[in-house]
């Protein structure tokens, strides 16, 4: 069959928002404070597109501010010869532009995106908007602090009418291609143009209740066709707008999107949350796509290098077999712990393994890594430092000085002042006697009871002082201000590294998530457990530490401290200059400020004492 010609490259915009930029979101640009000011940016001489391919990056690890946590990551992987599909980073310069120049990209830094795609087509040996074997790519933020989830990416990218039949005949699977376009238009409406995600789920909903099936996998290609035309019409009536066909508009669309996407309302408060400046900007990512849905020898999944819970050194982690990335973090679907894929793929288990041991001693750092395979070969998406509880961080710091990887002073570093409360989080009286109703996973330590609240807006209505916890089939990254407020989140569906779990141990909240026997309707503001139902406003009791859900409310006792803990705060004594001593009106408060560390008392008093006794 004759090859047609990649579809050629668009001109450059003038520098004016397209028209489907225009009808996205409205997301006000005053939080944003460049760090940079456009005088010390030379538009024409500057270098905004770092390369990343075949064993040699642009960048390096020391670039955060530049390309990003995750670009500079991708830039040292791929120079310690790990395999890392091939791409380029825009520099957050970029970003900083786009908010100074009217949320456009300047002409002279847009018109390079052409010769950047090049070199992409010459090293993935693929050609962006071929109809016979086109090359697809994923549109990704990096911010130099880790934000997970709270930023925009788009897969896919390069998909239309043309090249979905490309793709179905080189991979012989014509269901894969059309469930990887269904995926990028739902993808593209969603974060390019701002149309709401229940849009196009109630279409897969209504399709899977016509066709008496329950998985989105039992779609069948002519299933997946009409969903694909009717995703259109969405786009059409919501935007106004066709959906462009165009893979160079397509991606320019998807650039400035993910730009936006560092102004969202669930990033500012992310930003507000952990103290990470507003000027920073975000890079953004463009990396030839791999695929983990091409059958059961390809799969995707996330992991921690060690448990990002205890900080025990083991190989933490989950996968799905047959499935994209974002089927994983979402929690769309719960997945299996690594230790199966040892079962599954013994090959790719073992060679992950040792890729992931490599990163860990590199970086001298927990890491938390994204992978897919792809037909049986094994690629590296991202590494990052891992986030953790403080009870892990204590542990981790400990056993890797024992281990030489760093010393006593950095270990001492390591560790935020600010969390060392979080080992007060308080743990289950084992004297107490109480009903367990169901089971998740224990995502993140700590005890909590508190009333069933259905949506973060309610728990963010009803305050701190409520002690609610956040009940959710799964959470979103817009759920982050509910979160925050909740003493404790628990959900049906996702794993041990979803969203939910991920930014609730950032945060020290009790989190248990993918119970499965749990039947969520927020509408209705319940959920069941078998016959059981328990509606909004009852109390139940999480223990993140087993995963045990509870009913009603059980007593707590205080925690024990870890013997890592002593031995960090011994190696405190070593170095600190300033005594620190306790005020204390009664022995059991010098009792438990000793067990603390303070070597004295400095202020008691008697009336306090008096009044005690």
């Amino acid at each position: 069959m004759p090859t047609k010609k990649a579809s050629k490259p668009k001109k450059a915009s003038s520098g004016k928002p397209t028209a489907a930029a225009k009808k996205s979101k409205k997301l006000k640009i005053t939080d944003v404070e460049p760090a940079r000011k456009t005088s010390t940016i030379n538009v024409k001489k500057g270098k905004f597109y770092y390369f990343f391919g075949e064993g040699k990056a642009e960048g390096t690890a020391e670039m955060k501010d530049l390309l990003g946590g995750k670009g500079a990551n991708i830039a040292e992987m791929t120079n310690a010869g790990i395999t890392v599909p091939p791409g380029f980073t825009i520099t957050t310069e970029v970003c900083t532009l786009y908010y100074e120049n009217g949320m456009t990209i300047p002409k002279a830094i847009d018109e390079k995106l052409e010769s950047e795609v090049a070199r992409l087509e010459k090293a993935a040996g693929k050609k962006f908007g071929d109809s016979s074997d086109p090359l697809l790519v994923s549109v990704r933020s990096g911010a130099k602090f880790s934000m997970p989830g709270m930023m925009d990416t788009v897969l896919n990218l390069g998909l239309n009418e043309e090249t979905v039949k490309g793709l179905a005949e080189r991979t012989g699977n014509e269901r894969f291609a059309l469930d990887n376009y269904r995926r990028f238009i739902q993808m593209f409406g969603n974060v390019v143009l701002g149309i709401d995600k229940e849009s196009f789920e109630d279409v897969i909903t209504k399709k899977k209740r016509d066709r008496r099936i329950r998985q989105d996998s039992s779609l069948q290609p002519t299933d997946l066709r009409d969903i694909i035309k009717k995703y259109k019409q969405i786009i059409k009536r919501k935007s106004g707008e066709a959906f462009p066909d165009d893979p160079y508009q397509q991606l320019r669309l998807s650039r400035d999107a993910v730009f936006r996407s560092w102004n969202n309302p669930r990033a500012i408060t992310y930003r507000r949350l952990n103290n990470i400046p507003a000027g920073l900007g975000t890079a953004v990512n463009v990396q030839a796509m791999v695929f983990g849905n091409t059958g059961n020898k390809s799969g995707t999944g996330v992991g921690f290098t060690r448990d990002p819970a205890t900080g025990a050194n083991e190989f933490y982690g989950e996968f799905l077999l047959n499935a994209q990335g974002e089927d994983v973090v979402a929690g769309v679907r719960t997945p299996q712990p690594i230790a199966e894929l040892k079962n599954e793929m013994p090959k790719m288990y073992k060679q992950l393994k040792s890729t992931t041991d490599h990163l860990e001693k590199h970086y001298r750092d927990i890491q938390d890594f994204e992978f897919t395979i792809e037909d049986g070969k094994l690629f590296m998406l991202q590494t990052r430092s891992g986030k953790r509880t403080v009870q892990a961080a204590i542990k981790i710091a400990v056993d890797m000085v024992k281990e030489k990887l760093i010393t006593k002073e950095e270990a001492l570093m390591r560790i935020d002042p600010a969390q060392l409360d979080h080992l007060l989080h308080p743990r289950l009286d084992p004297k107490a006697k109480f009903d367990v109703v169901a089971k998740g996973l224990a995502a993140s330590p700590g005890a909590v009871s508190g009333k069933v609240l259905f949506t973060a807006e309610d728990v963010v209505k009803a305050g701190a002082k409520a002690r609610t916890i956040l009940v959710r089939e799964e959470t979103n990254p817009d759920d982050i201000e509910g979160m925050n407020v909740a003493v404790g989140i628990l959900t049906s569906r996702g794993g041990m590294t979803s969203h939910a779990a991920v930014v609730a141990r950032g945060m020290g909240k009790c989190c248990v998530s993918g119970a499965e026997s749990i039947r969520v309707n927020a509408t209705k503001k319940k959920f069941q457990i078998g016959r059981l139902t328990i509606k909004e406003g009852e109390v139940i009791t999480l223990n993140g530490s087993t995963g045990d859900v509870i009913l009603g409310e059980v007593p707590t006792i205080e925690q024990e401290l870890s013997s890592e803990f002593t031995e960090l705060m011994g190696w405190a004594d070593e170095v600190r200059q300033l005594k620190v001593r306790t005020n204390a009106d009664i022995p059991r408060d010098a009792k438990k400020a000793l067990e603390f560390g303070a070597e004295g008392i400095g202020l008691c008093r008697t009336e306090h004492m008096f009044f005690a006794e």
